[in-house]
């Protein structure tokens, strides 16, 4: 068991350790769930918790079953010792050194740290060293860049540091952050198998580095590879588990892990934003939307995972809301990458792609691995009608994870406007294999199989069976499937996806040419059946309408009197329904 003041302590000596050695947005992590741990308000005044109310009243508003405040029976989490310094002898240099990171002078700080030989010196060096490459490697791209910001720039200082490193390790001078960084490296250099390795002893060792947990679960690209990590049970483990559960698209198990975790840390802005992004995969948007107005309300000035948020006021075309998101986080921050996405966002929901195109980049120039901006780019491409530049902007965001579903659909989509049915296929399928609960991929799929290239109705009828048992929201999947068993002859199972359908229309109280054809298939159907009294509700409702389809009625309703008398129908003219 672990209790909240244990967590505090360690939490409290992370956030220096990690905020020493420049690790900033790790120590911003733990300093955010230091915060998230919930007070007790016996001892605390008023002031001390406004910070956490938002969030525990996302809480109770969202939980499925009372928490404790420790984790469930049968759980029991290591004690890791927190290391102690080592360098008083370094301290003056190191702390020139570190005065000069801070200033992005990182060839100096280096410089500065060369005789060092104490473990948080030779850190400190190497890091430095590390993002002066990088820093170099994107002066380079912007120097040389290609079409859509492809170069081929590396590293240059990842050769030197890997051997070096990998010399520390193997004398056993090597502490966790200088595993944590030479994980990194390997990682870069393509040494997965041995950067996993590096990295599970950096987090066993010293637990509390989110960064090398992050780095890890890039490289957990499976389930089976996530099983094989030999991680100690440390409580962190869980904020691992819960977050890489949900990059491999294990969302109810992401979201047991969190309400597991929200017993010691329940104010937690973090965890309330992984809750809303799990939801977003379900596609449960109305708690989505609950859930970022009460982060807003709690954090005013918080730019991080607004972008999905946008995402979601798209969806549902809240025009006034994304405006006063988009104006909040220009006024906060208008040159962060997520900025410029909600901005995109805005422009495309009115309808301005050029604008948005623009705002897209901007936010590519800010960070070039920026996901979302690469795939809403091919969006935006794709209603511009621009399929080349679609089709590049896809195969970045697939470059940049293989496992974004929203990328494989778009360039499947992409080559379906060019008239590729077969290339289409291909990425449809890898879209559903990744994301196989969205009913759009399976649709998408389905009329891919439609087209006159492919014409292959049973593939095609498989593919919206799936759609209409994944919630298909668009209610596309039901009449597609009675359409394709009428055009195959099937007429049974054609009144039974008409049915269907029609019911669903009923309950969502929706009118429209899809009602009326049910109508006109199941009363031909009924009469055909000789289940008279059916066909004649079907006709009668059809009698409403004002077009064709209410001489249509007349003319069966005539047919269906004159079959219940025995007499011949006197109908001169019949209209196919």
């Amino acid at each position: 068991m672990i209790s909240k003041e244990s967590c505090r302590d360690e939490l409290r000596t992370a956030i220096r350790q990690l905020s020493d050695r420049c690790l900033y947005s790790a120590s911003k992590w733990a300093a955010e769930q230091l915060v998230g741990i919930e007070q007790d308000p016996a001892k605390f005044t008023p002031s001390h918790t406004r910070f956490q109310r938002g969030s525990s009243s996302i809480r109770r508003r969202f939980r499925t079953n009372d928490i404790i405040s420790t984790p469930s029976a049968g759980v029991s989490y290591v004690t890791t010792p927190v290391p102690e310094e080592d360098d008083a002898v370094d301290g003056d240099f190191y702390l020139l050194a570190k005065s000069y990171f801070d200033c992005r002078e990182y060839r100096r700080a280096a410089h500065v740290l060369r005789d060092q030989t104490g473990k948080k010196a030779v850190f400190l060096r190497s890091y430095a060293l590390y993002l002066a490459g990088e820093k170099r490697k994107e002066e380079e791209m912007i120097e040389l860049e290609g079409p859509l910001g492809k170069t081929a720039a590396i590293n240059s200082e990842l050769v030197s540091l890997e051997r070096e490193l990998s010399t520390l390790r193997k004398n056993n001078t090597l502490d966790s952050f200088g595993l944590y960084l030479y994980g990194l490296v390997l990682k870069q250099k393509g040494s997965e198998t041995l950067a996993r390795t590096v990295l599970v002893e950096s987090v066993n060792a010293y637990p509390w580095n989110w960064n090398a947990w992050l780095e890890l679960q890039s490289l957990c690209t499976t389930v089976d590879i996530l099983n094989s990590l030999n991680l100690h049970n440390h409580w962190m483990k869980d904020f691992f588990l819960a977050s890489t559960y949900q990059e491999l698209r294990m969302q109810s198990e992401s979201l047991a892990k969190y309400e597991l975790l929200q017993g010691t840390f329940a104010s937690s802005n973090y965890i309330q934003a992984q809750i809303a992004k799990a939801q977003y995969s379900l596609r449960e948007f109305e708690q989505v939307e609950v859930i970022f107005e009460e982060l807003l309300r709690n954090d005013p000035y918080r730019v991080e995972d607004m972008d999905m948020y946008s995402n979601v006021l798209y969806a549902k075309e809240c025009f006034s809301a994304l405006s006063y998101l988009a104006h909040r986080v220009f006024m906060t921050d208008k040159y962060r990458p997520e900025s410029c996405c909600i901005i995109g966002n805005y422009y495309s929901l009115k309808g301005q792609h050029e604008k948005s195109v623009i705002y897209f980049r901007r936010a590519l120039k800010l960070n070039k691995n920026y996901l979302s901006a690469w795939t809403l780019m091919g969006h935006e491409y794709v209603e511009m009608k621009n399929t080349p530049a679609a089709i590049d902007a896809y195969r970045r965001a697939v470059d940049i994870n293989p496992c974004d579903y929203r990328a494989w659909y778009g360039l499947g989509q992409a080559y379906e406007m060019m008239g590729m049915p077969f290339y289409a296929l291909h990425y449809f399928r890898k879209s559903v294999f990744l994301q196989p609960n969205d009913s759009r991929l399976w649709i998408a799929m389905a009329q891919c199989y439609e087209t006159e290239q492919l014409h292959m109705l049973e593939e095609s009828i498989k593919c919206y069976e799936r759609a209409a048992n994944c919630n298909d929201r668009e209610a596309i999947a039901l009449h597609q499937l009675a359409k394709l068993h009428s055009e195959l002859g099937r007429a049974k199972e054609a009144a039974f996806f008409y049915k269907k359908d029609l019911e669903r229309m009923e309950a969502e109280e929706r009118e429209g040419p899809n009602m009326v054809e049910a109508l006109l298939f199941l009363a031909t159907y009924c009469k055909a059946e000789k289940r008279f009294e059916e066909a004649e509700v079907y006709c009668t409702r059809l009698l409403d309408y004002t077009g064709p389809e209410k001489e249509t009625a007349k003319s069966l309703l005539r047919g269906l009197r004159a079959a219940q008398t025995g007499f011949p129908s006197m109908d001169i003219q019949h209209f196919p329904p």
